[in-house]
């Protein structure tokens, strides 16, 4: 949870000015190069991200945007409060150190006109960039969806605008967190004749009730009953894809065990693993019946320590 205007010690309605002047004070405190505190790499980073949100007005408007649409909780932001918003390709502005620290970061390299194939100078368009949240089920078998985005636009008079477009975006299967769709000519305009840039979509997963990922592996809970454990089994699993995965349970599995299904995770070259833990789920001794049943199994182990047998176990 992050609240930019926190780090900076400026209020919401801070003008721009104010945001450079807090940026600055921060800057001469914090940075590793003068400061002797010992979080001074990770305090700057701290700052140095906030003011590349507030000091750009796309960002800050996006940013605030955000917030008074509930994607922070109270007076803090999330990390993925810029979730469904595309910004063009062009990230932090050191141009403010240079006054503070002379001669540590050296001139800004000029951007300057880059050759292509087409002409003399490249006027290709700036790439954009959005992260974009897919459910599980898409991620894993594909799909093609209508995404929609948010861009600022900031006109002339310093007024700042969000406008919205949609966009039929094809997912490829198997695509992972932190990896990127990129749709070609969907970024900004070039000029001169030159073409567009890109538009690269960065995936996040939104949380699923079964299965987590990381990387390309799965994660999830196996539910057994106990004479499955005990006996070992083959059980169903339901895959994201709607697909039934047949796990073997080797015989006494107790619950909390670990089992590898291997290429079973996330589509890809290669393949996630599937990771699950056991999960033993009693039947309920709901009736004369099933009571009975547990009374036999008591009298059938009368020597038998769960207590004892967890602790020999490791669990």
């Amino acid at each position: 949870m992050k609240d930019f205007y926190q780090v900076l010690g400026v209020a919401r309605e801070a003008t721009p000015d104010e945001i450079k002047q807090a940026f600055r004070r921060l800057a001469r405190k914090h940075h590793p190069d003068v400061s002797r505190e010992a979080d001074a790499t990770a305090r700057m980073a701290e700052v140095n991200e906030a003011y590349a949100v507030l000091s750009d007005p796309g960002r800050r408007a996006a940013y605030d945007d955000a917030l008074r649409r509930g994607r922070g909780s109270g007076s803090s932001a999330t990390r993925d409060w810029d979730t469904g918003f595309e910004f063009p390709d062009h990230g932090f502005d050191d141009k403010d150190f240079a006054d503070i620290f002379e001669g540590i970061f050296g001139p800004r390299r000029p951007r300057g006109p880059r050759p292509y194939a087409g002409g003399e100078y490249d006027l290709r368009g700036d790439d954009h960039h959005a992260k974009v949240e897919l459910s599980l089920e898409d991620a894993y078998r594909g799909a093609t969806r209508p995404i929609t985005l948010r861009s600022p636009r900031v006109n002339e008079r310093g007024e700042v605008t969000l406008e919205e477009r949609t966009l039929e975006v094809k997912i490829p299967p198997g695509i992972r967190p932190g990896q990127s769709i990129r749709l070609a000519g969907q970024g900004g305009a070039g000029s001169g004749g030159a073409p567009a840039g890109d538009l690269l979509l960065q995936v996040t997963i939104r949380p699923h009730p079964r299965f987590t990922v990381e990387g390309g592996d799965l994660f999830a809970e196996l539910p057994v009953a106990p004479w499955e454990a005990a006996l070992g089994a083959v059980v169903p699993l339901a895959m994201p894809d709607g697909a039934i995965l047949k796990v073997r349970v080797p015989a006494g599995a107790q619950g909390g065990r670990k089992l590898t299904v291997r290429g079973r995770g996330m589509p890809g070259k290669p393949p996630g693993d599937l990771h699950l833990r056991v999960r033993v789920v009693l039947p309920a001794a709901s009736g004369a019946a099933a009571r009975d049943c547990y009374e036999k199994m008591a009298a059938l182990f009368p020597d038998f320590d769960a207590r004892r047998a967890a602790e020999s176990d490791g669990g």
